[in-house]
């Protein structure tokens, strides 16, 4: 089944700003709660939200395999199941409905008052119900950054580091949309120079650059995925910042992991952008050096070039980038992930979600967490305020961007972005 949405010259009849993240090529998929208070499966053209379902109820799928309720749903893990065919036909479809010469929407003032939403119209939810959660640790520019601060430069990275892409299962109950505040967290420290820890709220609380990915039903219990056949397991991308508490980090990591540090939230963009969309910025990655063993050897580009920033933003000021990277300087990339993670025989499933891992690049100005930029706050941030961030500071909003582009399109993922608020607080009755 061609791909037909990604044509650059292709224009819409909704008029989209020549650098709006979401043109007719993109085509991202999510969930809303419309003006009329129903949640529908939708889309995005420029600023305008597409409500899925009434357009299958007013017939514009005809002749695609979709049961009455596919996007009468509040997730997408049901399309998601139906495959990359599915996808792949119903996205075409909607490139069809919208393109500039086909008028039969477009003249039909009826039924774009019932399928189309001005954004303040809508309240974007959560785009899937997320069974499972695995977070890697895939920048080597990031783990050799860390390892360099706790261990020393000469032990950097972990004798496993350059052969498995490393990653750990996380909490998918507290991951949310953009646009929801997050709490600052409590939990066990250990100050400098005691030998006893401390209960209280995280004094180092950080963001981190991340990506994720969203899988559909993949295998059988036991079955592996081979890592050139991956990709098609992979409905689409998020940006993702996965909150962190490193104080707490610090002291609870020995030798499990990450536990309350990351679990008390992490925050994803509502629109999943698909693979499909992001064809045209397929890049090489770094070199792997040592070869890595052969199920994780891969052929062809597996790498995307999408640019990505941070910015924070204090109550009542500005906002001040704090960095920008690249999904590119990945080390290990998502097809060698999903590969990794089933090749001992775990299942995946329709709604999944595996994050990236933070995204650092090369220079001191890509770094993709508070942690490396201030490297563990010896060089603070100067903000436009005048004011100065070591870490993230209460009532400070923290907002993601990405967007891929080169000479013909642009597509983007819009933001995550989420205010870090005072610890919480039980009201006394």
């Amino acid at each position: 089944m061609p791909d037909t949405t990604n044509n650059p010259n292709r224009r819409s009849w909704i008029e989209v700003n020549s650098n709006s993240d979401f043109p007719i090529q993109n085509i991202p998929f999510g969930v809303f709660l419309t003006r009329d208070d129903v949640i529908t499966i939708g889309t995005r053209i420029g600023d305008y939200a597409i409500d899925l379902g009434a357009l299958h109820q007013l017939g514009y799928f005809d002749g695609i395999p979709l049961t009455d309720d596919i996007f009468l749903q509040d997730s997408l893990n049901d399309f998601i199941s139906d495959g990359k065919k599915t996808w792949r036909l119903v996205r075409n479809r909607i490139g069809d409905i919208f393109d500039i010469d086909n008028p039969t929407l477009r003249e039909n003032a009826e039924h774009k008052k019932i399928v189309l939403f001005t954004l303040d119209e809508i309240e974007m939810q959560l785009p899937v119900r997320i069974g499972d959660y695995t977070d890697f640790y895939s920048s080597k520019e990031h783990a050799t950054n860390v390892g360099t601060m706790f261990r020393g430069a000469d032990n950097a990275l972990m004798p496993n580091w350059l052969h498995i892409p490393v990653g750990y299962h996380g909490r998918s109950s507290s991951i949310i949309p953009s646009g929801i505040p997050v709490h600052r967290p409590k939990g066990q420290t250990l100050p400098a120079g005691e030998d006893q820890p401390v209960f209280g709220p995280s004094k180092l609380v950080d963001f981190e650059l991340e990506m994720a990915f969203i899988t559909t039903d993949a295998n059988l219990l036991g079955e592996p995925i081979p890592v050139d056949e991956a990709e098609d397991y992979i409905f689409g991308m998020v940006l993702f910042n996965d909150w962190s508490a490193r104080d707490i980090q610090k002291w609870e990591y020995v030798p499990l992991g990450p536990f309350l540090a990351k679990n008390f939230a992490s925050s994803i963009s509502p629109w999943i952008v698909t693979m499909d969309a992001l064809l045209p910025f397929r890049v090489d990655g770094p070199k792997q050096d040592p070869e890595p063993l052969p199920y994780l050897k891969f052929n062809g580009q597996k790498s995307y070039d999408i640019h990505l920033e941070v910015d924070i933003t204090p109550k009542g000021s500005e906002a001040t980038t704090v960095t920008h990277s690249n999904f590119k300087y990945m080390y290990w990339n998502m097809a060698q992930q999903l590969a990794h993670h089933t090749i001992n025989g775990c299942n995946v499933n329709s709604g999944d979600m595996m994050g990236s891992g933070t995204i650092s690049g090369p220079t001191p100005d890509s770094y993709g967490s508070m942690l490396e930029l201030t490297w563990r706050g010896e060089k603070p941030i100067k903000m436009k305020d005048g004011s100065e961030r070591k870490f993230i500071n209460d009532h400070d909003t923290v907002t993601i961007r990405g967007y891929c582009k080169n000479d013909k399109i642009r597509i983007g993922f819009g933001e995550v972005s989420s205010e870090l608020l005072p610890p919480f607080e039980t009201k006394k009755k």
